[in-house]
């Protein structure tokens, strides 16, 4: 059987991934705070989050170096930390990390449902919805985000090697494709921004 990436699937799946995540991290206390204070502490959250589980903007600012440096002689770290923190002040990004993480702790604490339990542990080859949740931030920026994603996710240089590394006993089935996609996503509002036509 011949199996093909189609964009148009894919594009699919995030669509309806997005209500699913909208509805997983919603809380009551959402509701009585303002549109700006809501994007703020999510914000907030969304960071602390990924602080504790090992991950810093400057990681994800230097995954953006990675795959930037070729096409941008002058290019430094300051202004690929400017772009990771545009991506991260993005709320579908907030939501994806929010929600990955979440999923990853109780995979760790063994609190999830057999089978899921295990895909997640071993981040089961076949398992592809760590993916679909990173396509929702990839795609932020245009297509270009793909081509980026894909080749980090290869590669997987810096904080990637370490996110997958099973030995440690963590499990970051999700972070690592998440933290992949905001570095592919910030990559691509900088090649963007260097063009102007974001």
């Amino acid at each position: 059987m011949n199996t093909y990436f189609n964009p148009a699937k894919e594009q699919e799946k995030v669509v309806n991934i997005s209500y699913v995540l909208y509805k997983l991290v919603k809380k009551d206390w959402v509701k009585l705070m303002s549109d700006k204070e809501q994007i703020s502490q999510m914000e907030a959250k969304a960071r602390e989050r990924m602080k504790e589980r090992g991950v810093e903007v400057s990681d994800i600012a230097e995954l953006v170096f990675f795959l930037q440096k070729k096409y941008h002689p002058d290019l430094t770290m300051d202004e690929c930390t400017l772009n990771v923190n545009r991506v991260l002040a993005k709320r579908e990004v907030q939501n994806a990390i929010l929600t990955g993480i979440e999923l990853d702790v109780l995979a760790e604490q063994k609190k999830l449902s057999e089978p899921l339990q295990t895909m997640l542990e071993i981040d089961e080859s076949l398992y592809g919805v760590d993916e679909v949740l990173a396509f929702s931030i990839v795609n932020i920026y245009g297509s270009i985000g793909f081509t980026n994603y894909g080749y980090i996710d290869k590669e997987k240089p810096g904080i990637l090697g370490r996110l997958n590394d099973k030995s440690t006993g963590e499990c970051h089935t999700f972070l690592d494709d998440i933290v992949g996609a905001i570095s592919a996503a910030a990559s691509s509002r900088l090649a963007h921004r260097a063009r102007h036509t974001e």
